[in-house]
């Protein structure tokens, strides 16, 4: 059950309260700290998933806890750099909100017997939210790039990325659902 694949999600979780805490006392050398740390967090995610399948490591634990671990890891961060005044408050709230619906959409569909894997979408919309916010953490201009104009730019292509496969989501769902009945 603890699996390389699985400590490495459980280690992304843990690093969640971690950028939080370095998130609420803002200044050059912590958010520096909070993306570095969000950066390796991301790249858990895509090794976890490697292990997991090559090692035949695929767990029920895995299963719940990386999608659960990208959420918390995406959410706190977007409601932190929400607090700073670095991310809109609707835009969080709408990627938040898609992620809840989602979520509650795969327990109904679990319970029914039906399961829906994420779709490339799901990935791509993952992908960039955290290449949004990488840029958005480190916030100031480093080598003459202004970072959080970089990272506001990528956030609007992961949040029509965010709209557009939870969109899918729901449309491959009920498209499963009218065929199961």
């Amino acid at each position: 059950m603890f699996n390389l694949a699985n400590s490495l999600t459980l280690g992304r979780i843990f690093t969640v309260p971690v950028i939080v805490v370095l998130l609420y006392f803002p200044n050059q050398v912590t958010m520096f700290l909070a993306a570095l740390m969000f950066f390796i967090a991301s790249l858990t995610d895509i090794f976890d998933g490697i292990i997991a399948r090559r090692q035949n490591q695929v767990t029920s634990l895995g299963k719940f806890l990386d999608p659960l671990a990208d959420k918390l890891l995406i959410s706190s961060t977007l409601v932190m750099l929400t607090q700073l005044g670095y991310v809109a408050g609707w835009i969080s709230v709408v990627i938040i909100c898609r992620e809840l619906i989602i979520t509650g959409l795969r327990a109904i569909a679990m319970d029914m017997g039906l399961v829906l894997a994420a779709d490339k979408f799901g990935k791509m919309k993952t992908m960039a939210q955290s290449l949004a916010l990488g840029p958005l953490l480190l916030n100031y201009s480093y080598f003459g790039v202004d970072m959080h104009a970089l990272g506001t730019w990528i956030l609007y292509v992961a949040l029509a990325l965010t709209v557009f496969s939870g969109g899918n989501y729901m449309y491959n769902l009920h498209k499963i659902w009218l065929t199961s009945e």
